[in-house]
């Protein structure tokens, strides 16, 4: 069923969950092998919808529901929007959504193309075997907000572009330099600046680093840290505890790093 809305954009109803559309896009939230072979990847939620077209970035299809369809929320993406909407059922959405409570929205995007090269003299944040989504899309929102501008994960990491790091990611990933699948031992020694790996079991405390030059961050795997590789060739750093917690989760710990560097460089630049 197709008609007109108001700002004459075309909106059609898919009413089956069999329809080719529908079966497209479960396959892209929720099979790796579906995002690669198509090249493409889902947004949810309104919020990261208009952050990725505020960035002249192109939706490929966008998903809603009837009740949405005249959110006051949902109107400034259809705004920057000029193609089909396709509108599904509550009970259809509620079974394809990874949020559960956000204004329903879904959009299908091309997966975006690092042209660039990693760049060895920049502020760099490296994650190692960081598997959780949650924690990976957090690491990329405190980085962005620190202004890292570019983030290397190894192989076992999260991938950055999946629907659920892309959610936790609240649009960081619209404003950094993101490579995948790499391999430490082949970028490592390449970096000519200093790198730091965070490492509850080292002595060498946070505070005590100078950071007011740019250098490399590696964060490991949740559960086993930084592998013997990393800590090989870089220097540990710990965040003091006092409280006697064995470890900070990951996203935590990276994010007081970033922004003691981020206090430390403010610091300098007031002088």
């Amino acid at each position: 069923m197709l008609f007109w809305d108001t700002h004459l954009m075309a909106v059609i109803f898919l009413e089956s969950k069999d329809n080719a559309k529908i079966k497209h896009l479960r396959g892209l939230i929720e099979l790796n092998s579906a995002r690669k072979k198509h090249q493409q990847t889902v947004l949810e939620g309104n919020h990261l919808c208009l952050a990725w077209l505020q960035q002249q970035k192109k939706i490929f299809s966008l998903f809603t529901t009837e009740q949405a369809l005249e959110h006051p929320d949902l109107q400034e993406v259809f705004e920057l929007y000029n193609s089909h909407i396709f509108v599904i059922s509550e009970v259809l959405y509620k079974d394809l959504s990874t949020l559960g409570t956000t204004l329903p929205c879904l959009a299908i995007i091309d997966l975006p193309q690092n042209s660039q090269n990693i760049d060895f003299s920049v502020d760099t944040l490296i994650l190692e075997n960081v598997q959780d989504p949650g924690n990976v899309g957090t690491l990329l929102r405190s980085a962005a907000a620190a202004n890292i501008k570019q983030v290397i994960c190894t192989q076992g990491s999260a991938l950055l572009w999946s629907p659920r790091v892309l959610r936790a990611g609240m649009g960081a990933h619209f404003s950094l330099n993101c490579f995948e699948n790499m391999t430490l031992e082949d970028i490592l020694p390449q970096f000519p600046i200093p790198v730091l790996a965070t490492s509850s079991h080292r002595s060498a405390s946070l505070y005590q680093q100078d950071l007011t030059q740019p250098c490399v961050w590696i964060l490991g795997n949740e559960g086993n840290g930084v592998t013997e590789f990393a800590l090989e060739h870089a220097q540990a750093v710990a965040i003091p505890q006092p409280g006697g917690q064995e470890s900070l989760n990951v996203a935590i710990a990276g994010s007081i790093c970033f922004f003691e560097m981020v206090r430390q460089r403010q610091r300098i630049s007031k002088r």
